[in-house]
């Protein structure tokens, strides 16, 4: 069997019995993977909370927050569509950018050339050392399926790993519709 491939602008699927509670079903996106480590944010842990209420002299803006991951909570990160726009950005995948320049982008807000449908933001992210990754990915604690910005920006969180291992096909289809716990089977 082929090994799997890792790269940035991939999603990482939780394997449906992973008993580690910050990333039990979760899809992430993966943002960086290099040699050195890799950074991601979860996309399926919606949080009880706006932007505008954690970051002072944020523009009101009703936009979701989602947990990004257990690394460096007492931080802010956003994915976006509107790269074009927003200045120092980094491209992951086909429509999906990551970043850019925070002053310009609460003026964007300001000005509502960016809406909650074009960007999410993160509390933390989901990070790995060295060989971490690769590491897990032998154990089988992921499976990779390619990123489509509508899995950031249209799907609904509380199905996004259900969904996006349904789209994966085959073998990967029964297992997005395995009950969330076994008591439950």
């Amino acid at each position: 069997m082929a090994e799997p491939s890792i790269k940035s602008g991939h999603i990482l699927l939780a394997e449906p019995f992973m008993l580690d509670p910050n990333f039990k079903r979760t899809a992430v996106l993966l943002c960086e993977h290099s040699e050195e480590g890799s950074i991601g944010f979860i996309l399926n842990k919606k949080l009880d909370m706006r932007v505008d209420n954690l970051v002072n002299g944020f523009p009101e803006f009703d936009s979701k927050v989602f947990f990004g991951g257990p690394v460096q909570t007492d931080t802010i990160h956003y994915i976006h569509n509107v790269g074009d726009l927003l200045e120092d950005s980094r491209p992951i995948a086909d429509g999906v950018w990551w970043g850019g320049s925070f002053d310009q982008l609460k003026f964007l807000i300001s000005s509502e050339l960016i809406t909650p449908d074009n960007i999410r933001f993160f509390v933390g992210y989901s990070g790995w050392s060295e060989g971490q990754l690769e590491e897990e990915m032998e154990t089988g604690s992921w499976v990779t399926a390619h990123m489509h910005p509508n899995y950031v920006f249209k799907s609904k969180p509380d199905s996004l790993w259900s969904q996006i291992m349904s789209n994966k096909g085959d073998l990967f289809s029964v297992i997005a519709s395995m009950p969330d716990s076994v008591t439950y089977n």
